[in-house]
């Protein structure tokens, strides 16, 4: 898993020791010293616990700020113990750097030999450092050496069942007790140190006694001789003469030519001299693998955990942050490059399509990244002139994101602060398109430098008796507490800042500062509402009162805000001090925990209390909805995100003593709170964050909880009318901009959170009849989506109706009331659940009693349709099943059953063809309502049944014992029928025969009233003839209802009625036979001989039907001769 390649590290510097002389050299040093000296010496403190010495005290110091050239520059001589004691302390002493380079994740267990104790899990065994430390630990380091600023050695990989042993040379070069490049031979790729690097890196941290130690090469060269010299190049090209024989003649004939560029430079590169003053004192970071690897990301497209792994990317960057260390904005310089780079960008913008959710979240990180590294406190001017340059120039890019997704209405300055009365307008802003980079670049103007800023910071106990110029009251409030008045989000951009540059104390004082402000601007702002409520609810029309939200909002201020205070609460962050007295660029960096007590918070106040009332104020914000899709999700995945993390602090006395106290704050806040008694028309709904206060409020102070959960039930976003003149209840106040209909593409989740803030009132208010009424009132009035009404009916049902306990009547009868309501408002509309709905409303109001049956069915024409009346609600009220369930008797029987005979005739009245079936069966019991309902069918039959509708009510007619009645409505039917020849397989064939065989049962002069209808009706030869067929089989009468017999032999087929319907069915058969052969293919021509077979059987039913027959098939032969192949079939057959 590492990117290294395998490559010598570079010379950085030119090296030649002028004026040191032979004398000098003589026996100056012994070969084979130990980099060790005393315990002392070697930074581990010894158990006599002597003290250190100067010399390694001052060499420490230089090794840690001052690169070695400086040193010999300063310096004629340097003695050789100063040399070795300085090259010794330039390595790194501690583990956490080599950590961060060697995993996502920094080692929980702290620095040093903690980092890699404690059980991991098995995916942190697989990152480079707890691999190296396990290399380490089982002895696979050899061969240690370091020379000058140069470490060397080698290590073993074990073989495994899959791999066999590897052994790796391993390289590092450092400078100022920082790894600065890396080399080894095991080939991985990745952008972290691999396992053999570390298990190296940390032999040296670990071991420093066991390391054999030696000057820079060039220093040993420097006290050889030309002899020894000469031996010495040369044993060198024997040992390793098939590498560097070429490099080493090449470099000779280079030296022995006068003119060669080689002779034009004084001195010669030592690559273990380590660094000179021009060269950057950073770490190792393999560019190109960063570049790659993010690439490879990017192209994933979101699968396989790209995501995951590019935000692991930005966890790093911000790690790297926190430790102080330059690669942190160089990282983020080349991911934000591999970004801009990024294809898609241009396929998206030139097809108009939006980029994935996850996509957009990683270019929020992106931006807020950038904000933090432009806001480091001690950012030197020329390194942010830089990243300014930088920034604009991303931001200059077509294809750079916007701040809100491909949306252009934007929000204001970064650096101005919101109008706070009701004169802000959002429609009369110019608002210019503004990327991810935009915040950024606007922060490159801010300073640390504002006096105020400087003491807020940096001090504990900072206090108006120690500040002579708070002239207009607005740098403290009246305790004499610091206040910071600056844009909200931007001020919490220099929290996260400072918590990002691991400053954990300035940034702890700046947001008690910060909130401070907030909650002395939520008292003005009460202040000011009660001096103009009067007016303001009057005129019933406001604005908003802030046009960008802090949730949701890009920088995230109450998050960080909320981070900040919780992790001091409990007791995460040590850090460090941060000194402002000097110039931009000193610091100085203290360990002291965060979690020493400060000022400024109130008697029993603690910082948990003061994070949730911060998040409190900032959810209760009344904001405007932002425009396009992505900021509106924005807003609900951060208000989640923010209410998740409340629901994990466990509440005590003081922090519901604070819910109580914004509770009520946020009531009687006005057009400020989102609670408030004005409320701007787009607003942000509170259902979520009220939904959180209610069951955090409900066990403590039920009043507040209801108040505050049923104003929090408006939204007026989907209200069209203008508010009552009833003020002494105000609900909502219109937009300013009344037509305009926003688009809120979180409507359907917005009204689902809605839905469940209902839906957790009605749980609540079980068994208090008072409150389940107004909880019931607010629903039907705030709540406008049916299906969500409907689910309300049905949590409510299910609660009342608990297998534990009896029914609850109260919330029945609500569940009733909603039911009802989804009734009407659907009655009118198309819904895929109607059938459902309706079912469950009877079964509901089966649950709460005979009373509420009879009631939906006496007013049925505002609840249902007349189908559903008849076929649903009518049929399974008067069902048997439902009789037994309510224990009902004789007397309330009569009267549910007078209900739904009454409810089917006006259905079937309003609406015969769907209804008169259902009708009439609930009428069965009543011969008056019978009979009317049999003459409503009638009277509809002429003009407004079809036949399907008509032929089902006759076959039931007949069931039911009437068929002379179901004669005459299946002769009704036959009017309105017609088969053509070819539809044989008409489904009202069935129809057609039952109808006949009724006529033929009833007797002769039914039967001969019903041909006339079936040849004027019925095209088809063989529904023709096989109603023919039928007919002569049996006497007509034979089976009537009263067995009476009208003759002894069949009829006659040459007589009327049957004579007409034989002249039908031949007819019928010769023009079908006419129509098949205008367009038949040979694989149908057996087909179309035995459909010639069905036509003679029919012909000879003729006394002169022999003769017809051959004539036809004459006329065939005749009229189709072209079609040999057909005929010479037809010869064959017929003759």
């Amino acid at each position: 898993m590492m990117a290294e390649r395998v490559q010598p590290p570079p010379a950085k510097r030119l090296c030649c020791r002028q004026g040191f002389g032979a004398t000098c050299r003589q026996g100056q040093r012994a070969a084979g010293a130990l980099c060790g000296g005393s315990a002392a010496a070697q930074g581990e403190p010894s158990r006599t616990q002597s003290p250190e010495s100067l010399l390694d005290i001052a060499a420490r110091r230089v090794a840690e700020k001052w690169p070695f050239q400086r040193v010999e520059e300063r310096f004629e001589r340097i003695p050789e113990p100063v040399q070795r004691r300085i090259v010794y302390w330039s390595f790194p002493r501690s583990e956490r750097e080599i950590c961060m380079y060697s995993s996502f994740n920094a080692g929980g267990g702290g620095v040093g030999e903690e980092v890699g104790s404690g059980g991991e899990s098995a995916d942190e065994t697989r990152l480079p450092f707890r691999r190296g430390i396990a290399l380490l630990e089982s002895g696979c380091v050899d061969n240690v050496l370091q020379v000058g600023f140069h470490l060397s050695g080698t290590v073993r990989e074990p073989a495994t069942s899959s791999e066999p042993e590897l052994l790796c040379n391993v390289s590092v070069s450092f400078d100022r007790c920082k790894i600065t490049s890396v080399t080894c031979s095991c080939g991985n790729k990745d952008i972290f140190y691999c396992a053999h690097v570390v298990a190296l890196s940390l032999y040296r941290v670990r071991k420093p006694e066991q390391v054999k130690l030696r000057l820079p090469i060039s220093e040993t060269l420097f006290q050889m001789n030309r002899d020894q010299l000469q031996k010495f190049v040369q044993y060198l090209i024997t040992v390793h003469h098939t590498d560097v024989l070429p490099t080493a003649q090449k470099l000779a004939d280079e030296i022995l030519s006068q003119n060669s560029e080689i002779n034009q430079v004084h001195g010669a590169p030592d690559p273990t001299a380590g660094a000179s003053v021009d060269d950057e004192n950073c770490w190792h970071l393999d560019e190109e693998q960063v570049q790659e690897q993010v690439k490879l990301f990017l192209s994933q497209g979101g699968y396989h955990g790209s995501g995951k792994q590019l935000n692991l990317l930005f966890s790093k960057v911000r790690e790297m942050l926190m430790m102080r260390d330059s690669n942190g904005a160089r990282m983020l310089t080349l991911i934000t490059e591999q970004f801009m780079g990024d294809p898609r960008l241009a396929l998206w913008r030139q097809q108009g399509t939006t980029m994935t959710d996850k996509y957009r979240q990683l270019w929020d990180e992106l931006g807020a990244l950038w904000m933090c590294i432009v806001l480091n406190p001690h950012c030197k001017p020329e390194q942010k002139a830089a990243w300014l340059r930088q920034l604009r120039r991303w931001n200059g890019v077509d294809v750079c994101p916007l701040e809100d997704g491909n949306h252009g209405s934007e929000l204001i300055n970064l650096t101005n602060a919101l109008p706070q009365g009701p004169a802000g307008n959002p429609d009369s802003l110019t608002r210019p398109h503004r990327t991810v980079f935009t915040r950024a670049i606007e922060a490159c103007d801010l300073h640390w430098q504002d006096p105020h800023l400087q003491h807020i910071i940096t001090e504990d106990h900072y206090n108006n008796y120690c500040y002579h110029d708070n002239l207009d009251g607005s740098l403290f409030d009246s305790r004499g507490w610091p206040l910071w008045h600056e844009h909200v989000p931007t001020a919490c951009a220099r929290v996260d800042a400072l918590r990002s540059h691991g400053y954990p104390k300035e940034a702890l004082r700046l947001a008690i500062a910060i909130v401070n402000t907030l909650r002395r601007q939520q008292q003005k702002q009460l202040e000011l509402f009660r001096c103009h409520k009067k007016e303001l609810l009057h005129r019933g029309v406001t604005s908003v009162t802030n046009l960008e939200g802090w949730v949701g909002h890009p920088l995230d201020p109450i998050g960080t805000l909320f981070a900040t205070l919780m992790e001091t609460g409990r007791g995460r962050d040590n850090g460090a001090a941060l000194d402002f007295s000097g110039s931009s660029s000193s610091c100085r960096r203290t360990e002291n925990p965060v979690c020493t007590p400060l000022p400024f918070l109130e008697d029993g106040e603690t910082f948990v209390s003061l994070a949730v009332e911060t998040a409190l104020i900032g959810l209760g914000q009344q904001r405007v909805m932002p425009d396009g899709l992505y900021a509106q999700e924005k807003v609900c995945r951060n208000e989640e995100q923010l209410l998740a993390k409340l629901q994990e602090v466990d509440l005590d006395d003081t922090l519901v003593k604070i819910l109580r106290k914004q509770a009520t704050l946020l009531l009687e806040a006005g057009p400020y709170g989102g609670l408030g008694e004005i409320l701007y028309r787009e607003s942000v709904p509170m259902h979520t964050f009220a939904k959180y206060l209610f069951t955090s409020l409900l066990p403590h102070d039920a009043e507040l909880a209801y108040r505050i959960a049923l104003r929090a039930m408006r939204l007026p976003v989907l209200e069209s009318t203008a508010p009552s003149a009833d003020l002494s209840r105000p609900q909502h106040i219109v937009s300013v901009v009344p037509n305009r209909y926003p688009r809120w593409f979180t409507l359907s989740h917005i009204e689902s959170q809605q839905c469940e803030l209902a839906s957790t009132m009605l749980t609540a208010a079980k068994g208090d009849p008072c409150k389940l009424h107004t909880v019931l009132e607010s629903i039907q009035k705030n709540i406008h989506s049916s299906s969500h009404i409907f689910k309300l009916a049905q949590d409510a049902f299910k609660i009342a109706t608990l297998m534990d306990s009896l029914p609850d009547l109260t919330l029945l009868k609500v569940s009733l009331e909603l039911g009802l309501q989804v009734m009407r408002l659907t009655l009118s509309t198309l819904n895929w659940r109607r059938r459902e709905m309706v079912r469950w409303l009877v079964t509901c109001a089966t649950e709460v009693g005979v009373f509420a049956l009879d009631n939906i069915m006496q007013n049925w024409f505002t609840l249902f349709t007349p189908t559903e009346a008849t076929s649903v609600v009518a049929s399974t009220i008067m069902s048997n099943s439902t009789i037994v369930r309510l224990h009902l008797d004789c007397n309330q029987q009569e009267k549910l059953a007078n209900s739904a005979r009454t409810l089917a005739l006006q259905c079937a009245m309003k609406d015969p063809q769907n209804c008169a079936l259902s009708a009439l069966t609930l009428c069965e019991k009543d011969h008056i309502a019978f009979e009317t309902a049999y003459q409503i069918v009638l009277d509809a039959a002429a003009t407004g049944m079809n036949y399907t509708q008509l032929f089902t009510i006759a076959r039931y007619m007949e069931h039911r014992g009437y068929p002379m009645r179901a004669y005459k409505l299946a002769t009704l039917a036959m009017t309105h029928l017609n088969l053509s020849y070819n539809q044989d397989t008409h489904p009202a064939i069935n129809d057609v025969l039952w109808a006949c065989a009724l006529s033929h049962s009833l007797g002769k002069n039914e039967l001969a009233a019903v041909i006339p209808l079936v040849v004027k009706s019925v095209k088809c030869a063989t529904v023709l003839s096989d109603i023919l067929r039928r007919c002569t089989l049996t006497t007509p009468g034979m089976v009537a209802l009263h067995s009476r017999r009208n003759s002894v032999k069949p009829m006659s087929l040459d007589k009327a009625p049957l004579r007409q319907l034989l002249d039908a069915t031949i007819g019928a058969y010769i023009n079908t036979t006419h129509s098949r052969l205008t367009h038949i293919s040979p694989r149908h021509y057996s087909e179309f001989i035995e459909f010639l077979s069905k036509a003679r059987e029919t012909f000879l039913m003729a006394h002169d039907g022999h003769i017809q027959f051959t004539q036809f098939i004459d006329n065939l032969k005749q009229i189709y001769k072209g079609k040999k192949k057909l005929m010479m079939l037809v010869r064959e057959r017929f003759g």
